[in-house]
Formats: C-alpha cells, sequence, structure tokens
C-alpha cells in the first residue's frame, strides 16, 4: 500500500507496475545525465524485483484474508478489482486468474459490480481464456454470458480464431494497456504463424512489410526468433532462393 500511496495518479502507477518485474533480471537503461542519477536509477532498479515480491506477497495475503472471513462487501470488491488491474500489468497469472473467477463469480453475485465495471473484467476474463489458454468456445460462450458487447473483443476473437495476424496487431494497437497485456499470451503464436505464412508464400519480401506482419524489428526477428533469411542491402528480405541458384 505504501508503494501505490507514493504515486500520485493512476498513470503514474500503472507505469510503475510496468517496471517492476518479477524475474531477478532488470533490463539494460541509457547512461544518466549526472552520477548522483546514475546511483540513483542503479539503487531502483536493484530494489524493484524485491519490491514486487514484497506487493505480490501482500496481495496474496490480503486475498486469503479475505476468503477466508467470507468478505464480498464493497471493500473485498475494491480490493479485489485493484490487484486485478494490477496482476495484468506484471502478466502475473498466478494472482489475476484466480482473483477474476473470485470477483466475476462470489463478489459480484453478493455486491454487484456497475455495468462497465462487470464488461471491463469480463472482458479480462474473456482474453486470458482465448489469448493465453486458446479455448475459442469458452471464450465465446463467457462473451454471451456476461453481455459483452464490444467491437474490439469481437475483433481479437476473430482474428485467434481465423490466423488473421493483420487483425490481431492492428487490434493491439486499438486496446488499452490491460488487454495489451493480455493479448501478449497470443503474440507469439500469432507472429510464429504470420512468419510460416510468408515463409511458405513468398520468395522476397519488403523488409517493412515483413517487420509488419510480426509486429517486430528486423533486428529482434534475426535475434530473438531465429529468422534465417537474407536482408539485402535495397531493404529486401530474401525468404527463398529460387531453385538452381
Amino acid at each position: 500500500m505504501k508503494f501505490c500511496a507514493s504515486h500520485q495518479s493512476g498513470e503514474t502507477l500503472e507505469a510503475s507496475f510496468h517496471t517492476l518485474s518479477i524475474s531477478g533480471s532488470s533490463s539494460p537503461t541509457p547512461p544518466a545525465a549526472s552520477q548522483d542519477a546514475k546511483t540513483q536509477h542503479h539503487a531502483t532498479t536493484q530494489e524493484a524485483p524485491q519490491e514486487m515480491g514484497i506487493i505480490l506477497m501482500a496481495m496474496r495475503k490480503l486475498r486469503e484474508a479475505l476468503v477466508s472471513s467470507h468478505r464480498v462487501d464493497a471493500f473485498a470488491q475494491r480490493v479485489y478489482t485493484f490487484q486485478i488491474r494490477a496482476a495484468i500489468l506484471c502478466k502475473h497469472l498466478e494472482t489475476y486468474h484466480p482473483a477474476l473467477q473470485y470477483l466475476l463469480y462470489k463478489i459480484h453475485p453478493r455486491t454487484p459490480l456497475s455495468r462497465p465495471e462487470l464488461q471491463e473484467f469480463a472482458i479480462y476474463l474473456i482474453f486470458d481464456i482465448a489469448c493465453r489458454q486458446g479455448e475459442f468456445v469458452e471464450a465465446f460462450r463467457l462473451r454471451r454470458g456476461f453481455k459483452v458487447k464490444d467491437r474490439k473483443v469481437d475483433a481479437v476473437l476473430k482474428a485467434l480464431v481465423h490466423d488473421d495476424w493483420v487483425l490481431f496487431w492492428r487490434t493491439r494497437r486499438a486496446v488499452d494497456g490491460y488487454q495489451r497485456c493480455l493479448m501478449g499470451w497470443a503474440e507469439d503464436g500469432v507472429r510464429l504463424h504470420a512468419l510460416k505464412c510468408l515463409g511458405r508464400s513468398y520468395m522476397m519480401a519488403d523488409k517493412a512489410y515483413v517487420e509488419e506482419s510480426a509486429e517486430r524489428s528486423w533486428e529482434e526477428l534475426v535475434e530473438r526468433d531465429k529468422v534465417g533469411w537474407v536482408l539485402r542491402e535495397d531493404g529486401v528480405v530474401v525468404v527463398r532462393k529460387p531453385k538452381g541458384t
């Protein structure tokens, strides 16, 4: 709670959760302008994983206390909505998934969420089921059960069902940060499918088109996805060489 209270707005809190990592590693950062800034930043990056662990542990203990005391009142509702949002930004499945289930199926029937909030958290559950688990039938059932009417949800489900990576990337750029984090579970599969389609369909393609299809820079495709294609000096990617050459 001290960590959350130290931020003046929801935007700064969201940004801080994005920077926290549940692993012990931290990404490199550009040099600071002064030695004091370097020292302060180094201390911050070292403390971030420890802070994340403390926050997640405190969240779990609070949820366990609420469950053991059978509280489903407005306070419990607020606790769960906050924790779900925070855990989604951290991509901490062990926190947000059971919390979503408890909020929608235990707390909501006794202390109803407002219609916008019900839609919000139902969408989170739908995205988790579809993007992480790949259970499209269940995702459509949930959409109908919670009466979710949202074009972006429809677009994401359509993109996943039809392996439409163009629609998937376009929708990903249009959704909010929470939904984008949940869509991240499906990104690797969508990207792999797109690269396979390019490999089977093209002998050569523009670098920009390859990057747009995979939603990743050429350098990242080479380093992270181990793409064995060749980039020519004119910006054309050689996917396959013609037979006999």
